[in-house]
């Protein structure tokens, strides 16, 4: 894919399963946060800044890097991802940033 990823290309995948080849365990794309340009910015922004905010289960935590994500009935995407802190005992969340 040579065009520039938007939240458009993620938002119709939302709540479904994400699976990494090589990793044992899915993640669920649980959402994608929009940032608002400020007005200064809409005139250099090259795309509009996003982040997908993946779920997954607790423990077993995939190391943050380059990793395919191929999404249930829909795309791959190779994206760098990175755990986060998540105070959720039930969950491990991840982030894929747009900027």
């Amino acid at each position: 894919m040579t065009e520039k990823l938007t939240p458009e290309h993620f938002l119709p995948h939302v709540n479904k399963t994400v699976r990494v080849p090589g990793w044992h365990h899915t993640l669920t794309l649980a959402r994608v946060d929009i940032r608002k340009l400020e007005e200064w910015e809409l005139e250099v922004a090259q795309r509009q800044p996003f982040m997908l905010i993946l779920r997954g289960p607790r423990g077993d935590v995939l190391p943050e890097g380059m990793h395919n994500l191929e999404i249930e009935g829909g795309a791959s995407f190779n994206l760098y991802v990175i755990p986060v802190m998540t105070p959720q005992p039930d969950r491990q969340n991840y982030q894929v940033v747009f900027n």
